[in-house]
């Protein structure tokens, strides 16, 4: 789901404890009893990831991502700059709000920048990752994409990646784009997967001033 604001969600992953066994492995599970006990049924809930926009109200628990991520690792899908201030809330509350402001074309022209929606992966209040959504087709388009993302690395290998993709392409469509562009490097053999379950259609390998770099269509 797509939400301004957090919403409390969860999905019933094992419905029938008499069916599905006594327990859930994912550790992030919880117990919902019924009001007739245990032996009437349990459900065992696993939170579900939102895409929000980014907000202030997840500052500490953004950091906590940006500190996992490590020093100097480029945090693919959340428009950080070198120079960008994150750790103080007045920067913090800043950076948001140039986030937010991107997502108005008049108010990224005025920044010098392209339009772009940015989206958090948020789980159970913690922040999972990002992705981000670039209007239009121009030079920075053609160089990053219209569409970048990034996991932190304890949330990979869960098909989270995936998730957001597909839903970020739902709203590419509401813009009206055709197809959308995606690239990634070329020795990023997670995120070339990851474009290759939504359809993306490879081009020659790119030589680019980061490197080799795939480039991979999306029609919509």
């Amino acid at each position: 789901m797509i939400a301004g604001d957090r919403d409390v969600a969860h999905l019933d992953i094992i419905s029938d404890e008499s069916t599905y066994g006594r327990s859930c492995r994912d550790p992030r599970c919880h117990v919902e009893t019924s009001a007739g006990g245990a032996s009437s049924g349990s459900r065992y809930l696993l939170p579900v990831p939102e895409l929000i926009a980014p907000t202030v109200r997840f500052h500490a628990e953004w950091l906590a991502t940006h500190v996992e991520w490590g020093p100097g690792a480029h945090e693919d899908g959340f428009g950080l700059s070198p120079s960008d201030d994150v750790a103080s809330p007045i920067g913090f509350t800043a950076w948001v709000r140039r986030l937010l402001d991107q997502s108005d074309p008049a108010k990224a022209s005025a920044m010098g920048r392209v339009p772009c929606n940015y989206w958090w992966i948020v789980e159970d209040t913690q922040v999972l990752g990002g992705i981000a959504l670039r209007h239009g087709l121009n030079e920075t388009v053609e160089q990053l994409g219209h569409i970048g993302f990034g996991i932190r690395p304890s949330a990979r290998r869960r098909g989270l990646a995936t998730w957001a993709l597909g839903r970020v392409l739902d709203e590419a469509r509401a813009l009206d784009l055709d197809r959308v562009l995606l690239v990634c490097e070329e020795n990023n053999a997670a995120s070339a997967k990851t474009i290759q379950r939504l359809s993306g259609i490879l081009e020659p390998v790119r030589e680019t001033e980061q490197g080799p770099a795939r480039r991979y269509w999306i029609t919509l």
